[in-house]
């Protein structure tokens, strides 16, 4: 018995081409598709059909060439820096063939060989995340020690020294060519569009809508929705802005293959039809396309999530928040110590700064401000004054010209700041008192924002963020800070208050410096 399936799509034009925002509001009758096969036969030797994307072959090429260089290039230190370099190899001093054979060919070769086989260029892992540090720090253990078995299995009396120079420096080097690796790959993606996988969406509209929000906020990541086919809800979705074109009643191999695409994300509910994932993962074997799952599960980070296959059913498990225990006493450790030496060691810029205030404009060089911290308690934090001594009285005028949303006014040209405030501003250096309140333990280093204490009740999701102590900086302040509408930071500052380690910590403060130092989104 024949079927008749229908395409949800509004017929594009040229000039519909160039415009962001699509319409569906019109079907499209399609023929009946061919029933598809259960899988490819196998192969020991060669894929049925080469995967359709293809950026990581040339990005994986130049790793290798970068990784092989590195160790030679290690070597070669070593060698220069100590005399007893050869040791262990006789007759170098007549012939050093071998041993220079040994330093800039095997060796290095046998990094390459490590770092594949601990799947440090396998394409999942590349350009995102830490997992390719990872593996790369799993592969320097892996040679240290393989070379160590060596030298004691062939009884070689190598210099230490050398071997030690030669290896953690390989070991330097790579790190740093993959950091440099990465930052042209991002940067490729951001401002060319290139290196990044064409995604289709599939699942219910708002489901698709919202997994194509959570991937389109970073386009480094390289995940770029060229299309959704929607599952269900046709005709509530007729009319629907959507970036990109939506299609109903296809075969969804086909229509990535009509669309340029390479990945399929399954979004939500959809994988939740029994058997309809798993005889999507049969059609496209072969086919060279990626499958991924996006489940109804957002803003978690990779740790807290573990997979955990019972009788062939993939368990995500998710780890509560660390709110308490030893890593939140490290963190608090941390913070009294640094900012005990940084408010030591800032003492004579805090002087030329309050110097330069009074100059500017007769009054208090610090302005305290009550606000909102670690489960509802009220402090006052600690700023230098970047405002006339009047700014309190003329925001009134102002209000209407509040450029943010939320709790914040905000705008870009106050003309209660004045000239050196907009300075101290510009370069955050407004903000360093605020160590005295880190040391008093009132605050951190890194965590969500604190905000006014008047401005409003923190109920709802919103009270979630009290849960941990206020920071001088946080993934709101690498983000974009003052440039971000009130509903995004508050989804930063609860992604880090439910996903926070040290690690994490020292990752945001590495961050800053380039954010201040760029002076994104400070007025």
């Amino acid at each position: 018995m024949g079927e008749v399936t229908a395409s949800l799509q509004r017929p594009v034009t040229n000039e519909g081409r160039s415009r962001l925002v699509r319409h569906v509001d019109s079907f499209e009758i399609q023929p009946p598709t061919p029933p598809t096969h259960n899988g490819v036969p196998r192969s020991a030797w060669a894929r049925a059909r080469r995967r359709v994307s293809r950026w990581h072959r040339p990005y994986t090429a130049i790793l290798l060439l970068l990784d092989f260089s590195a160790a030679a290039f290690a070597s070669w230190i070593a060698i220069q820096l100590f005399d007893q370099a050869a040791s262990g190899f006789s007759g170098t001093k007549q012939d050093p063939t071998w041993f220079h054979t040994i330093s800039y060919v095997l060796l290095p070769l046998g990094w390459v060989v490590i770092l594949w086989g601990n799947r440090a260029y396998d394409r999942r892992y590349l350009g995102l995340g830490p997992d390719e540090y990872k593996r790369v720090i799993r592969a320097s253990v892996t040679v240290a020690a393989s070379v160590s078995f060596l030298a004691f299995a062939t009884v070689t009396q190598l210099s230490r020294f050398t071997v030690g120079t030669a290896l953690v420096g390989a070991a330097l080097l790579i790190l740093w060519g993959r950091f440099v690796a990465r930052w042209a790959l991002h940067y490729i993606r951001r401002q060319a569009g290139q290196a990044a996988h064409r995604m289709v969406l599939v699942g219910t509209l708002p489901e698709c809508l919202e997994v194509y929000a959570a991937v389109t906020r970073s386009p480094s990541a390289g995940l770029m929705p060229v299309a959704i086919h929607i599952t269900n809800g046709y005709a509530a979705a007729r009319g629907m802005p959507t970036p990109v074109p939506v299609y109903a009643g296809r075969d969804v191999l086909a229509l990535v293959r009509e669309v340029g695409g390479d990945t399929i994300a399954v979004c939500g509910s959809a994988s939740a039809e029994p058997g309809e994932l798993r005889r999507l993962a049969w059609q496209l074997e072969g086919s060279g396309v990626d499958l991924v799952v996006a489940p109804q599960l957002t803003d978690i980070a990779g740790p807290r999530v573990h997979i955990r296959p019972i009788e062939g059913l993939p368990l995500l498990h998710v780890e509560e928040p660390t709110l308490s225990g030893p890593a939140l006493l490290a963190k608090n450790l941390l913070d009294r110590v640094a900012a005990g030496l940084g408010l030591l060691l800032l003492t004579p810029l805090f002087l030329a700064i309050a110097v330069a205030i009074r100059i500017s404009d007769p009054g208090p060089v610090f302005f305290r401000q009550p606000r909102v911290g670690h489960e509802g308690r009220t402090f006052r934090v600690w700023k230098f004054r970047t405002m006339y001594v009047d700014a309190e009285d003329r925001l009134a005028s102002l209000v209407d010209r509040n450029e943010t949303d939320g709790m914040l006014f905000k705008m870009k040209e106050d003309p209660r700041v004045f000239p050196v405030g907009r300075f101290l501003r510009a370069t955050s250096l407004d903000e360093l008192p605020q160590l005295i309140n880190v040391l008093w333990g009132e605050m951190s280093l890194v965590g969500p924002r604190p905000l006014p204490a008047d401005d409003g009740d923190f109920l709802g999701d919103v009270r979630r963020r009290l849960l941990v102590r206020p920071g001088m900086t946080g993934l709101w302040q690498v983000s974009g800070r003052s440039d971000l509408s009130w509903d995004e930071s508050v989804r930063l500052d609860l992604y880090y208050v439910d996903n926070w380690s040290l690690a994490y910590d020292l990752s945001i403060l590495w961050r800053t410096v380039g954010v201040v130092l760029a002076r994104k989104g400070a007025y």
